[in-house]
């Protein structure tokens, strides 16, 4: 861990204006600086850096705190690895307490390997002359730290001018061993660092030049800092674009990457020669992004896509899967400088939970009864696997593609699909209706009894809660009836129009429905998946409609009866 001392001695030394301006561009504005804030969408600059208090303070969401504080919420890191940061922003050298020098000699290591691969690569025409052919422009190039790696024997003797052990390189990934003897795992390729989310290098990738070679992509090797099932390439630099924008580009490699970041999509990342895991999961979930897998429309992308989709899906993550045509990737539509084909492809695709049942039904032969009640088992045992909810929007899609009635999907003892039985009986206490609607309506209906055909559908004994009494008189034309004569002569309740009428019973019924939708919630003997269908309904259906003028009642699942 680092050391308590260091830490506040780095403290001592940071200048949150240099910090801040790191990430983004400070105006002066009197004493301060200010800016667009970072953290949130805004036109007019809220976001304010004081030197003088050592802090920053955004007015318009919030977020505040001093250089530390900003470098966390920026980069997505922890307390450790901000303090890491901000030191190697300002060059300041940390000390740690025993146990931690090792990888610090770890993260050196790979630096100096990486240095002397980019100095390698300004040596060499050809790879740089290969590099502008992909399209790569040379901004891109040392943006990304692309670099190459040249014979075996110069990077030992590199190792051996620098004093590095050759078995600390090979604890590293830099080296391999074979019968006692070193070698360079990457030789002859062009070089791609590969970071952590929070910007440490920690190993490489490596292209080979001959189209011939056997193995076109190299990885290092599982190592204590490098595991290529966590990783995702370019994350580092497309973090605070995913944030911002609340979308991910999940591709198939390192020249995608590089190349859709040349074109402006700077929120895209890649899988390293591997498919996506349960181990990405945690970092596909910062920030809750819509996940958008760009993968090639061949046989193996569409094959990788279903296992991405189907994962992603499952672990509750909302996507699309985007398949390119004609044999092309993201890279080449770049080099080709077809941006505006490359961006509607990617604004397109097909959502994860419909790829994933689309993948599954076309293995089988649906005109077959056989194959496709196995059709349906898949997909039962998939929609099992999502959530409550979106399971419950799901099973229209399913049945649809299907060709299969939605009720299939339903247990024999679920609401909905209870045959000939009776529906389950609930009693909830609800408020009374308010008082002055009530008499208004009731008003409204001794001047114009036929305008009660409003309230078909609607549940009385809730409605005139109170006052039955006087509503049954009037539909009985009993206008003598005391309580009847008293409201009549009433000035206070005043006759409503058709208009008026139809948006009272709905603001009354909308006052019902929310008093359900609270008290349901402590209802021990309804099942918990009833429970959330009809709140489901109440929230996204009745109430809706109601607000909007349409009288909506006795719309539940189940029979709601009112005491």
């Amino acid at each position: 861990m680092i050391d308590r001392a260091s830490i506040e001695e780095l403290k001592s030394r940071v200048d949150i204006v240099d910090i801040v301006s790191h990430y983004i561009e400070l105006k002066m504005s009197g004493v301060n600086y200010k800016a667009n804030c970072p953290f949130h969408a805004e036109k007019t600059p809220s976001f304010v850096v004081s030197p003088d208090k050592q802090i920053f303070n955004c007015f318009g969401c919030g977020k505040g705190g001093d250089a530390i504080a900003f470098v966390k919420e920026y980069e997505r890191l922890e307390y450790p690895e901000a303090i890491e940061k901000i030191a190697e922003i300002i060059n300041f050298p940390l000390k740690y307490v025993e146990g931690r020098d090792r990888s610090v000699d770890s993260y050196k290591i790979l630096n100096q390997v990486q240095r002397w691969y980019r100095e390698r690569l300004s040596d060499s025409r050809d790879v740089n002359q290969y590099l502008k052919s992909r399209g790569l422009e040379q901004k891109s190039i040392d943006e990304f730290g692309v670099g190459y790696s040249g014979s075996s024997y110069e990077l030992l003797d590199f190792l051996k001018r620098n004093l590095i052990s050759m078995e600390e390189a090979k604890d590293v990934g830099v080296l391999s061993n074979r019968d006692g003897k070193f070698y360079a795992r990457l030789t002859n390729r062009v070089t791609f660092p590969i970071h952590s989310h929070s910007g440490k290098l920690v190993g490489f990738g490596g292209r080979a030049l001959r189209a011939d070679n056997p193995a076109k992509y190299i990885n290092s090797p599982q190592t204590k800092l490098f595991n290529k099932s966590k990783i995702l390439y370019g994350y580092h630099l497309a973090k605070s674009r995913i944030y911002r924008e609340g979308k991910i580009i999940v591709s198939e490699g390192y020249l995608d990457v590089i190349l859709l970041h040349q074109a402006g999509f700077k929120n895209s990342v890649a899988t390293l020669g591997t498919a996506l895991t349960k181990e990405h999961i945690p970092l596909l979930r910062k920030g809750e992004p819509e996940v958008i897998l760009a993968y090639d429309g061949d046989r193996a992308g569409i094959e990788a896509g279903f296992k991405a989709s189907m994962l992603l899906s499952t672990s509750g993550i909302d996507g699309r899967v985007v398949l390119f045509p004609d044999g092309k990737d993201p890279a080449d539509m770049v080099s080709d400088g077809d941006i505006d084909g490359l961006r509607d492809i990617l604004n397109g695709g097909v959502a994860l939970i419909r790829f994933t049942m689309e993948s599954i039904i076309n293995s089988y032969d649906l005109s077959n009864p056989f194959k496709k009640e196995k059709a349906f088992n898949e997909i039962k045992s998939y929609l099992s696997k999502l959530s409550e909810i979106v399971r419950e929007e799901s099973i229209p899609l399913a049945s649809s593609l299907l060709g299969i009635s939605k009720d299939i999907f339903y247990p024999k003892n679920r609401r909905g699909d209870r045959g000939e039985d009776e529906p389950r009986r609930v009693v909830i206490e609800t408020n009374k209706c308010t008082d002055l609607g009530v008499l208004n309506i009731l008003k409204t209906l001794i001047e114009n009894p036929k305008m009660v055909d409003i309230l078909d559908g609607v549940d009385r004994n809730y409605l005139f809660s109170g006052y039955r009494d006087i509503y049954d008189a009037i539909m009985e034309g009993e206008l003598e009836n005391p309580k009847v004569i008293k409201l009549i002569r009433d000035r206070c309740y005043m006759p409503l129009s058709c208009e008026e009428l139809q948006r009272m019973v709905c603001n009354l019924l909308v006052v019902k429905y929310g008093t359900i939708k609270r008290k349901i919630l402590h209802k021990r003997d309804i099942p918990y998946g009833d429970k959330e269908y009809i709140m489901r309904k109440i929230t996204t259906d009745i109430i809706p409609n109601l607000k909007r003028g349409k009288i909506l009642d006795n719309q539940l699942p189940i029979d709601v009866k009112v005491s």
